[in-house]
């Protein structure tokens, strides 16, 4: 009997630590399962263990002399002059034992996913782990060692022989996934993110729509610093519906950064929980109407994983399995236990304080650049569906 939805999880995955304190901190990830777990909402047999990736999989989005440098800088063997030319070794990814094992693993667990979904035994497959979408070819950058989804999506091509649909979601342009498959007109990515004026990577501007045969599959919403929930949920829900009816994808892949939250310490955005509420419910809408429910999704950003990651990503795992939305207080045993290591008060209930912030001045002015930014790429997508 196909399940409804799989969490892939494994304990490995805790293991890509750069160090105590890096943002980037996948505690977020155990943190979320548990709290979802203190809920009733998964069980034991929901959990699925990832896998590593073996080196013939991450070839097909790598290169092996990077794949190489990757595992003998794990091991101490690589200077930081030499790791740097890589994007290893560096501020933003530097060096941590087993480097390579622990990336692998990240991969491995979205390979799984795709496997549970593909293969018929779960109609959507959620790997929290997952979601590096910096990652180059031959470059590691923003985190990301190895890019876990454009490895996925190559496998769903070679294996699957599947159209993918790639939506991504995080405050940061999906760079990594783009570029791989920027000349792919059998991969379309679409990345709402925010405006690289003010943010790493600096790219993902509405005229990046891909290249050669591939032309035409890359859509890209920037959106302004400050945007709040109205905003972002309007673009989202008419840049999805009209990129998924031109596309018609076999199969849609999801990355649920949830850095455009308020609290995000990198970010610019002014998202509060109503967004991550809505994000997923609609990616499952759209899976059901174009792909049989066949949906695939990861984690990516979230930076702050007291307060945000834990309540937004357990919105993903809901919206899988068709639960209701939950209101009110978190569990109180959740909420000790994890009090006791966080160095901010945690928020005890499923939704933000209100009111989260004050009023923007500026919120009239940032809607309608947004509203111009989304006509401009519809117009664009418009075009495209009627060459096609």
């Amino acid at each position: 009997m196909k399940r409804e939805a799989v969490f892939i999880y494994s304990e490995e995955q805790l293991e890509y630590s750069f160090s105590d304190s890096h943002p980037f901190n996948q505690k977020r990830i155990l943190m979320t399962l548990e709290l979802l777990q203190a809920t009733g909402e998964i069980q034991s047999d929901d959990i699925i263990p990832a896998r590593m990736a073996t080196d013939d999989e991450l070839l097909l989005a790598h290169d092996a002399k990077f794949i190489d440098i990757v595992k003998r800088a794990g091991k101490g063997e690589i200077s930081e002059s030499i790791g740097s030319v890589y994007g290893i070794g560096t501020e933003d990814t530097p060096f941590f034992p087993n480097m390579h094992e622990a990336s692998a693993m990240l991969v491995g667990g979205t390979l799984t996913a795709v496997d549970e979904v593909m293969q018929g035994r779960a109609r959507h497959a959620l790997n929290l782990g997952g979601g590096l979408h910096h990652g180059f070819q031959g470059r590691a950058s923003g985190f990301c060692i190895y890019n876990d989804s454009s490895v996925a999506i190559k496998y769903l091509q070679n294996k699957y022989n599947a159209r993918v649909l790639y939506i991504d979601t995080d405050a940061h342009h999906g760079d990594g996934v783009q570029w791989s498959f920027y000349e792919d007109p059998s991969v379309c990515t679409l990345s709402i993110h925010e405006t690289g004026r003010y943010l790493f990577p600096g790219t993902g501007m509405v005229t990046e729509r891909g290249n050669g045969e591939g032309f035409g599959t890359s859509f890209n919403l920037p959106i302004d610093a400050f945007t709040e929930d109205e905003s972002f949920l309007t673009i989202y829900k008419a840049a999805i519906k009209e990129v998924a009816e031109f596309f018609k994808p076999d199969v849609i892949v999801t990355q649920n950064g949830v850095d455009a939250h308020y609290f995000d310490p990198l970010t610019h955005l002014y998202g509060t929980m109503e967004l991550f509420k809505e994000i997923p419910r609609i990616a499952k809408e759209i899976a059901e109407e174009y792909c049989d429910g066949r949906w695939i999704a990861v984690g990516g950003g979230g930076y702050d994983i007291w307060r945000v990651v834990p309540r937004a990503w357990s919105h993903i795992w809901l919206a899988m399995k068709d639960s209701p939305i939950p209101t009110g207080e978190l569990p109180n045993a959740w909420l000790k236990k994890w009090q006791e290591q966080s160095p901010v008060p945690l928020i005890s209930t499923w939704e933000d304080p209100q009111p989260l912030y004050e009023p923007i001045p500026r919120k009239d002015e940032i809607s309608e650049k947004n509203s111009h930014m989304l006509n401009k790429a519809l117009h664009m997508i418009r075009n495209e569906q009627v060459k096609k």
